[in-house]
């Protein structure tokens, strides 16, 4: 695929008033969720949520794509169609979630590091058969006493740059996704410091590693207070100074930025995003990528009654993209 090809495919990931809907969860975390509402956490049922979602009547006219697990993007709608080739049809774009999770920076207490470039090529080269057009990869970077350091950043930063470079290889747009958490008792102030940081870091790497920026998205966390925090910070606050932090480190060229929700309500993801919307024009689209922002008040419907309640499970998953696509538009209205 061409580097034309590889912007055009980002461009519509942005498209006007849609997002991303994050359905990448891992076996351990869709575990914990399906315990948490009480469903078993079987292959049957897992398919059957994913289905929910993506055949959610009208998803399309607020979701470009989704990002899938190695599981969903070999799996069925119930009459036999393949994910993939059902997304496709209905104009949306597969995505998948190729990172092997994170694990301790050795020599670095309290860091990890996102492993997954063994073997990598083989994968997106199986996965773009499959139908997927684009690829996340998450690194994690957390703020603690005298952390993060600059090593968990550069290491972090320098395994986003190989697994884009890989992607782009292969014909599939890399989604870099390096979250600054929401864990901790930091000021919006600190977080605003180590996100500037981390994405120079990125972007210095992507540059070094010759990825293209036209055919490469950004996902990004919103510079925001730790949860355990003192400091509050309106709504406002958290738009503002997360505009400012991306327009001092993300190149202009980049086809736009898509926002995962990281901890926050529903509701707060929401208006972070639609306020940094209404404060542009901004020299990308900003958009979203929220998984359980997007999904949970349907899973836990869902849950009462898996046959009974799956018209009204997927009428709010409608509702949730519908709102998160007029916040992409800085058109959302609270309530």
């Amino acid at each position: 695929m061409s580097i034309e090809q590889l912007a055009e495919t980002a461009v519509a990931m942005v498209a006007p008033g849609k997002g991303i809907i994050a359905i990448d969860e891992s076996s351990g975390t869709i575990a914990k969720r399906f315990a948490g509402v009480g469903i078993e956490n079987t292959e049957e049922n897992r398919r059957a949520y994913r289905e929910l979602l993506l055949t959610t009547p009208g998803l399309n006219e607020y979701i470009s794509g989704a990002i899938l697990f190695d599981e969903t993007i070999r799996q069925k709608t119930k009459d036999g169609v393949p994910f993939a080739r059902y997304m496709s049809d209905n104009g949306m774009i597969s995505g998948i979630n190729v990172d092997k999770g994170t694990h301790a920076l050795a020599g670095f207490p309290g860091e990890v590091v996102t492993e997954g470039l063994d073997g990598l090529r083989a994968r997106l080269e199986e996965y773009y058969k499959l139908g997927a057009r684009f690829a996340k990869w998450r690194a994690v970077i957390n703020i603690g006493e005298d952390i993060p350091s600059g090593t968990c950043i550069e290491a972090n930063a320098h395994a986003l740059a190989r697994y884009a470079a890989l992607c782009q290889e292969q014909g599939l747009v890399p989604m870099v996704e390096p979250e600054v958490l929401m864990d901790g008792n930091h000021d919006i102030d600190t977080c605003f410091e180590v996100s500037e940081v981390t994405l120079r870091a990125l972007f210095d790497a992507l540059y070094n590693h010759n990825v293209a920026l036209e055919g490469t998205i950004l996902k990004a966390s919103m510079v925001l207070p730790g949860k355990d925090s003192d400091d509050t910070a309106s709504i406002e606050d958290v738009a503002e100074s997360t505009l400012i932090c991306l327009k001092s480190a993300v190149p202009a060229i980049l086809p736009g930025i898509v926002f995962l929700s990281g901890g926050q309500s529903d509701e707060d993801a929401t208006a972070h995003l639609d306020a940094m919307n209404r404060m542009g024009p901004n020299p990308w689209p900003l958009s979203f990528s929220y998984g359980r922002a997007m999904q949970q008040a349907a899973l836990k419907l869902w849950s009462q009654d898996l046959v009974g309640n799956y018209d009204a499970a997927q009428a709010t998953v409608y509702e949730r993209a519908k709102a998160n696509g007029l916040a992409a538009l800085g058109q959302w209205t609270r309530g």
